[in-house]
């Protein structure tokens, strides 16, 4: 949920000189609509079942050294958050849910069905019970990297990846 999955996956990727995978993109290709498509039609209980066949199939790919971006839910769904730590190794990107709610309201809401029309208030009043029935999932994690705690920024995906990428490297 605007964590910046996507964004820091690539950029870390692409300084690892690893492999990208973003599972809402693989999703829709494999299936032909996107994740807010597909749930506005066929609603979100089949598409997370629909969810966890993709990341199962990808991860049976001949590829290796690959950084999978997963959508928020992903990992509290069944046993996912199990699959992932399988697959390798799981990274929370925590922030506190006021500046999640704020990277929202700079993104396109009407891809994500159930945020398209919030205010940022409202996308408060939604984000903070979320993350705190999902912390349990995504505190499972390997590693959780706190975000930070200041104004939102361009810089701070990058400095994430730039802290990631030195975790790595130095493991």
């Amino acid at each position: 949920m605007a964590a910046g999955k996507t964004t820091v996956g690539r950029l870390l990727a692409e300084r690892l000189g690893w492999h990208f995978v973003d599972l809402d993109e693989a999703f829709a290709e494999i299936h032909g609509q996107t994740p807010a498509e597909y749930i506005r039609e066929h609603g979100i209980e089949d598409f997370r079942y629909k969810e966890k066949y993709v990341v199962e199939d990808l991860a049976e790919l001949p590829v290796e050294k690959v950084i999978y971006a997963t959508g928020g839910g992903y990992p509290c769904w069944e046993d996912n958050m199990d699959c992932l730590q399988e697959l390798g190794t799981s990274i929370y990107l925590r922030w506190k849910p006021e500046y999640l709610a704020k990277r929202l309201m700079l993104t396109d809401l009407s891809t994500r069905p159930v945020l398209q029309g919030r205010t940022e208030q409202e996308l408060l009043a939604f984000i903070t019970p979320q993350l705190e029935a999902r912390a349990p999932f995504y505190e499972k994690a390997d590693y959780i990297i706190d975000a930070p705690v200041k104004d939102i920024a361009e810089e701070d995906d990058k400095n994430i990846a730039e802290e990631l990428y030195q975790l790595i490297v130095n493991n």
